[in-house]
């Protein structure tokens, strides 16, 4: 998910998207212990995508607190 992308959604979309990310980085790495999965470099893209949204996340509460 592109960062652009991301600044444009609400706040409530994000929190949507940062626990559906959350939950498909579970099962990700369930996969990968149970049978291992057929391209792991996807663990890594979601993990980069949820600390992007929790970054956005954190500068807009900082911006409202000023």
């Amino acid at each position: 998910m592109k960062i652009n992308k991301i600044k444009e959604m609400s706040s409530p979309d994000l929190e949507k998207e940062l626990s559906e990310l959350k939950s498909e980085l579970f099962k990700l790495r369930f996969n990968l212990a149970a049978n291992g999965l057929e391209n792991p470099v996807k663990i890594r893209e979601v993990k980069k995508d949820i600390a992007r949204i929790k970054t956005i996340l954190k500068e807009r509460e900082l911006n409202e607190q000023k």
